[in-house]
């Protein structure tokens, strides 16, 4: 072992009560300390915030970190404290006192963590501060919130390349949970960094079984949520819905039958939101009902189910939040259920936003990505990280439904009544269809065209045709470019793209 690697175990052992480091983590910390900027990419639960936390404790100087929350900064601040490191975090509503408390321990020199809001960072007296100060990093949490290509943009983060002006010298960490490569080219020009490493690692959660379930309607999704927590007797429980009537709606049908059911929302008070977290993470609460509003820095290890009731917007958002599931690294199911209603309440939420054209767009593409994910056949952990461009790569996960179909942590449905049925039948989609065996053998060609062609391009296979695109492909059975007219999922630029690729396969 190099006589550094080894002086790092020795203080992640002493001070963090670690014996190794997770993936990526190493790499991540020892680029900071060689004073380059790095943006990280590490999933939910990854072990982010050891990654600057360690140099602030390894150089023994202070270390700045910019973060979006609150109760995120305040829970950071007590577990480092805890262990013998001194921090503090600096917000609106904090008396003088106390103000004045962390600035006098960060007078005393050497070890010091700092949290602060990104509003923080924008005040005259604080940037004059900084300038003058002996700084080993700043690190941006959450960072995806700097880019307008992200799912989650702030404008308040889109100042922060301040940091840069100010202070060159110093380092900068932009961390984030879930980033594509775009959003990384964003984040690295909005925050002014110079060559930054990029560090995409981690997205590879071997104990989660990803299941994704087509319904007809909310019956039926009703359906399924039943069953899934029939499965799931021990462990929290989140289910998460696209908006605020239906979190309320759901949540009051699970408390008739259920203890320990509650929801969240932005849509409550500041202080019933906090009750309501606060009971979540007590375990008083099993069972939580929530937009997204709820999840940025909760750290729940023993989540073992997570439901979207409701399809998000983009695989950024489903992935960030099926991520809270499992973090202890016991076994846990991650089940969305898509109806194409959904697919209307993203789009209405795309056509009511005042975003620019640009963004929009880019809106519309990770939608129509998402519901050709949703639709697919080939692993899910293996698009997945194919689609963030992870540093590990596999070929089948062995536990997703795509995989293993059969495996006891998969939902299986309980039919209530003829009348989901009846629904659920009512109108067939191209997915639904039955193809002859002739068709059949064209969609299993086109399947494996579109694999290979996926590694060849290093995209995702949902990415270049849906299933349902390749099932329709099967019947038409085009023989010339005009022909693929009209057939879901082909535009121009994909015709452009893949059109003769197709033909050749066909015609072979």
């Amino acid at each position: 072992m190099h006589k550094q690697d080894s002086n790092f175990l020795e203080v992640l052992r002493q001070n963090f009560s670690m014996t190794s480091f997770r993936r990526g983590q190493l790499e991540i910390i020892a680029s900071i300390l060689q004073k380059k900027d790095v943006l990280a990419v590490l999933p939910t639960g990854g072990g982010k915030s050891l990654c600057y936390q360690f140099p602030a404790v390894y150089l023994k100087q202070l270390v700045v970190v910019v973060s979006p929350l609150i109760a995120l900064m305040k829970d950071q601040v007590e577990s480092l404290k805890k262990i013998g490191a001194p921090a503090g975090c600096l917000y609106s509503g904090q008396s003088d006192f106390e103000k004045r408390a962390v600035f006098s321990e960060i007078e005393k020199g050497g070890l010091f963590i700092l949290y602060l809001s990104p509003e923080r960072i924008q005040k005259e007296g604080f940037r004059r501060w900084i300038q003058n100060r002996a700084i080993a990093l700043f690190a941006v949490d959450e960072a995806h919130c700097v880019s307008q290509w992200g799912h989650d943009f702030r404008e308040e983060y889109s100042q922060l390349r301040i940091l840069k002006d100010l202070r060159p010298d110093v380092p900068v960490l932009a961390l984030t949970a879930s980033a594509t490569p775009t959003v990384l080219d964003d984040i690295s020009r909005n925050l002014n960094l110079g060559n930054p490493e990029r560090m995409v690692h981690g997205f590879y959660r071997p104990n989660l079984y990803y299941q994704v379930e087509k319904c007809a309607d909310d019956e039926t999704k009703l359906s399924w949520v039943s069953q899934a927590l029939k499965m799931t007797p021990v462990g929290r429980i989140l289910i998460y819905c696209g908006t605020r009537r239906i979190t309320e709606e759901l949540a009051g049908y699970l408390q008739e039958n259920t203890q320990g059911v509650g929801f969240y929302h932005a849509g409550l008070s500041t202080a019933d939101r906090n009750q309501t977290q606060k009971l979540y993470s007590d375990g008083e609460l099993r069972i939580l009902v929530a937009t997204n509003a709820f999840g940025m820095g909760i750290d729940q290890p023993d989540v073992r189910l997570v439901i979207h009731f409701q399809m998000p917007g983009n695989i950024d958002s489903l992935y960030q939040e099926m991520g809270r599931a499992g973090r202890d690294g016991a076994p846990s199911t991650c089940l969305m259920l898509y109806s194409k209603k959904d697919k209307g309440l993203q789009s209405y939420f795309i056509d009511s936003s005042e975003a620019p054209k640009a963004i929009k767009n880019l809106r519309w593409r990770n939608l129509e990505a998402l519901v050709s994910y949703s639709e697919g056949s080939e692993c899910r952990h293996s698009e997945v990280l194919t689609y963030y461009k992870d540093s590990q790569r596999i070929g089948r996960c062995g536990h997703c439904d795509s995989c293993d179909p059969q495996s006891s942590r998969k939902v299986q449905r309980f039919i209530k009544s003829p009348a989901v049925i009846l629904k659920k039948n009512k109108k067939k989609s191209s997915e639904s269809l039955t193809l002859d065996q002739e068709q059949q053998n064209r969609f299993e060609i086109l399947r494996h065209w579109r694999k290979q062609k996926s590694i060849e391009l290093d995209v995702p296979a949902f990415v270049i045709f849906s299933d349902q695109t390749l099932r329709l492909l099967a019947v038409k059975n085009p023989q010339t470019l005009e022909e693929f007219e009209g057939v879901y999922g082909i535009g121009q630029s994909k015709l452009e793209k893949f059109g003769w690729d197709v033909l050749a396969e066909l015609q072979e």
